[in-house]
């Protein structure tokens, strides 16, 4: 596939591809030299790099599952309901749904063909080589820590609302609020270094959490539907999709949305193209699937196992939040729904507090499993770039009991919980949703370089319909990118730029494809 025999760098007379590089054409292969599919397992193999294999198809869907019902299907419905779409919203989270399908599609592939660490990092490397590879880590370690502090933060408002009914309340200065001069989330904090020291203690034990508490969180998700069908009104969804109207006191400059900035086109609320708007902003709730990749290392049969773990867990969010979305509208008038809590509030306004009270109860459970695993799969793309040499190799070894990449996840814990627990975040959130597109169309491409590079890999699942498939996939992602805010792109390209010079500055200089020899 034009990687010269991985590691070793060996161009086709079997001389280093470092040596001699005189011309641009050498310089640009030494940053282009693509990592063969064969050399990525064999790492894996590594004694001190290898990853404990204890994970089955239900372990993995849990984990799809546990990741994506979180704060997305508590508080979007309500928020693209009121301004977005009306009634219609379940039809947005079904756009959403179709694009994250195809995309799930071209992962399903890519992970039962390369059962390694790393997700969208290592499929990269595969295919397009070591600088997109880097590219795509860079983009992705900073899209799962954003990710996991920015629900803890959202964790830790659900349990001081929980305390504040029993009486009981944290210090001003310990809450997160920033009406003091020193302002720090004790909660926040304190629950990144509780799931740090579980992702550490093991898999296997992280999988027994998840799915004690995945469970609680589905069983209150079917609860809403379940209960909130009885408190239907039909009236309410009259209009089902409301007329289209122009949107008045448009945000201008860097907070619009970067095709309006190109176009000069007036988004409209409502009528059909408020579906394809609340889309682009609903689609944060499908995130995470993609994390069922990261562990496919650790999976028992990866070949069978990651391609229904993760179209599986994607088509059961997808489901019940098109069963949500349908209740809560047709329990309350799209424009009376609260934009912070409309499922707890839906209840609160048909008479039914208890229901209310569950409802917030589970929410806050729940994004627990959402912080674990994004920080699960936050340390697998680290401990990967580490592995490789594009990061220290350090932070690659595993513990010798628990498998698990301890150092990885213990920087990146402490890292994550002072983020949370300092920082208020609420502006950076959409970059967790940039972040995850781009990985979408990086691994889509990718698909179909490595169909044309290496067409005798063996392959359990294979993509319908390539190239068509990804490159629908690759146009739906890219036009939801195009409707996040142009200061979202701005502050993307500047963590990009950073991730550059750490790229060049010690990452291409340390990578294994580079110096083979290093730390062997």
């Amino acid at each position: 596939m034009g990687d010269g025999g991985g590691y070793g760098g060996r161009d086709e007379h079997g001389k280093r591809g470092e040596r001699g590089d005189k011309t641009a054409g050498k310089r640009r292969s030494s940053f282009f030299r693509t990592k063969s599919v064969e050399q990525s397992l064999k790492d894996t193999e590594e004694p001190e790099h290898t990853l404990k294999k204890s994970l089955s198809a239900l372990d993995l869907t849990v984990f799809g599952v546990g990741v994506v019902i979180g704060t997305g299907i508590f508080v979007l419905t309500g928020k693209v309901a009121k301004d977005n779409a009306g009634p219609s919203v379940a039809l947005a989270f079904v756009v959403s749904g179709i694009v994250c399908a195809l995309a799930a599609l071209c992962y399903a592939e890519f992970a039962s063909t390369v059962p390694v660490a790393g997700s969208a990092y290592t499929f990269s490397f595969a295919t397009l080589g070591e600088l997109p590879a880097w590219i795509i880590g860079w983009d992705l370690v900073l899209e799962l820590a954003l990710g996991c502090a920015v629900v803890s933060v959202g964790w830790s408002g659900y349990i001081r609302s929980l305390m504040d009914n029993l009486g009981w309340q944290l210090p001003t200065a310990l809450s997160g609020s920033t009406d003091t001069a020193f302002h720090f989330d004790l909660l926040a904090f304190l629950l990144v270094l509780v799931l740090t020291g579980i992702l550490v203690a093991g898999m296997k034990l992280s999988a027994r959490v998840t799915t004690v508490i995945v469970a609680i969180k589905v069983a209150v998700v079917l609860v809403v539907i379940v209960v909130g069908a009885f408190f239907i009104n039909a009236d309410n969804y009259e209009p089902f999709i409301p007329p289209a109207k122009q949107v008045t006191g448009t945000e201008a400059g860097l907070g619009a949305p970067l095709i309006q900035l190109m176009t000069g086109f007036q988004p409209a609320q409502f009528g059909v193209m408020g579906i394809f708007t609340a889309a682009a902003v609903v689609f944060f709730a499908y995130i995470g699937f993609d994390i069922v990749a990261t562990a496919a290392e650790e999976t028992r049969n990866p070949q069978r196992d990651v391609p229904r773990g993760i179209l599986g867990s994607l088509l059961i969010c997808t489901i019940l939040y098109v069963g949500v979305s349908v209740v809560v509208t047709g329990m309350q008038k799209y424009t009376e729904l609260s934009v912070d809590a409309p499922l707890a509030d839906a209840f609160k306004a048909v008479g039914h507090p208890f229901w209310a009270g569950l409802i917030s109860f589970g929410a806050a459970v729940g994004l627990t499993t959402v912080c674990m695993i994004l920080l699960l799969g936050q340390s697998r793309v680290f401990f990967a770039m580490s592995r490789d040499g594009l990061l220290p190799r350090f932070f690659s070894r595993v513990h010798p009991k628990a498998g698990t990449p301890y150092r990885s996840i213990l920087l990146l814990g402490a890292v994550v919980a002072v983020v949370a627990g300092c920082t208020s975040i609420s502006e950076l959130a959409e970059l967790v949703n940039i972040g995850t597109l781009f990985a979408f169309i990086v691994v889509a491409i990718g698909v179909v370089v490595l169909r044309r590079t290496r067409p005798d890999l063996p392959r359990s699942f294979r993509t319908p319909l390539v190239p068509w498939v990804p490159v629908v996939s690759v146009l739906a992602t890219f036009w939801l990118m195009l409707n996040l805010p142009a200061e979202t792109w701005l502050r993307f390209a500047i963590w990009m730029a950073a991730g550059f010079v750490v790229y060049f500055a010690y990452g291409h200089r340390h990578s294994r494809l580079r110096v083979p020899q290093r730390d062997r």
